[in-house]
């Protein structure tokens, strides 16, 4: 009986190669990649986004399956991903990265995910003690046990420095033909992608979340400090634009680029919405109390929207602020001439 695994997948070097070793024992792998919300290159794909080349994004694991002929099964997980951020069991990395917990959530999709298409076990190219919050060893065994996955996750890339798993014990993959690879030298990585060909991969570090980068963080902080509370849209719009702090308390995201910008224009029925009479940016504004921006505020806004727009010679643009859905029988659209700010203003702003 041919036996099936299920491997989560990111693109990367370690997960391609972890699929490569298992392949070879004449197992069949269903590549398995989970879309968080979080992930820095398929969101930028989502919304459209260009990179500095003018190329489109590209979701790493649909682009390097298809290279190196893995099936992938892509599984959108964030509807219940919120309240992994929001509270976090086993705690923080560095920014707001809840590791830990996001492994086992992750291991409870992939073992349904395993259970509806009768595999046999998971596989995952993690190595031990190559990331310092959740791939030690005592790490990998909270998340095993929170998950409900003991003993059917093996780690091809460092499974002769683990306990056996069952597809070892059973003799479904033989133990002597996996590796043993501890830490974050990548030398042994580069010898294997080399004898099976892989010559382009996604590259590490952690660039793929959004939480573990420390200006989203700043962002995340900078709103439980001042509001003690974030929804679920506002958590993810921490994700674009330039977020300013009026001195009214009033935050403002500005976007920076033409994907941005047709994200925000759908989602403006929701917001105070400004945009210039002419070229340039784009923003979204929402007082802290209530629902109702100040004459203040509007000028405000139409000072940033002046700051990242084409504006005359003396740094002047009209710009319309627009209120949000809800609000449009109370209020008009307003023409406000904006002035580009100075520097020291801006970043005082600034989050």
């Amino acid at each position: 009986m041919k036996r099936k695994a299920v491997a989560l997948y990111s693109g990367g070097l370690d997960s391609t190669l972890a699929i490569k070793l298992i392949q070879q024992q004449g197992i069949e792998v269903i590549a398995l990649h989970f879309y968080t919300g979080f992930c820095i290159t398929e969101t930028k794909r989502r919304r459209g986004e260009k990179k500095e080349d003018g190329s489109h994004y590209m979701n790493p694991a649909l682009k390097y399956a298809a290279k190196y002929g893995f099936p992938l099964e892509i599984i959108d997980i964030s509807e219940g991903y919120f309240d992994v951020i929001q509270n976090p069991k086993y705690g923080y990395g560095s920014n707001i990265n809840p590791c830990i917990d996001c492994r086992a959530y992750m291991y409870k999709h992939a073992k349904k995910y395993m259970e509806e298409i009768g595999a046999d076990f998971i596989i995952s190219g993690e190595v031990l003690n190559q990331r310092p919050m959740s791939q030690h060893l005592k790490a990998m065994k909270i998340i095993e046990k929170e998950s409900g996955v003991e003993g059917i996750v093996l780690k091809p890339l460092s499974a002769k420095l683990l306990p056996p798993t069952i597809p070892e014990i059973k003799g479904w993959v033989d133990r002597e033909k996996l590796e043993g690879i501890v830490g974050r030298s990548r030398k042994r990585q580069l010898e294997l992608a080399k004898k099976f060909g892989i010559d382009e991969y996604e590259q590490p570090a952690g660039g793929c979340c959004y939480l573990t980068d420390e200006n989203f963080a700043r962002k995340y902080k900078e709103v439980i400090f001042v509001e003690n509370t974030i929804s679920r849209e506002e958590l993810y719009l921490l994700t674009i634009g330039r977020h300013f702090r009026l001195p009214t308390k009033t935050k403002v995201i500005v976007t920076r680029n033409e994907g941005e910008g047709n994200f925000v224009k759908g989602i403006s029925k929701n917001y105070w919405f400004a945009e210039p009479v002419g070229k340039g940016a784009v923003a979204i504004a929402r007082p802290i109390n209530g629902e109702v921006i100040s004459e203040e505020d509007k000028k405000y806004i139409a000072n940033l929207i002046a700051r990242y727009s084409k504006t005359d010679e003396e740094g002047k643009i009209k710009v319309k602020i627009s209120p949000p859905k809800k609000l449009e029988n109370q209020f008009k659209q307003d023409i406000i001439l904006g002035q580009r700010l100075e520097e020291a203003i801006l970043e005082s702003w600034r989050i």
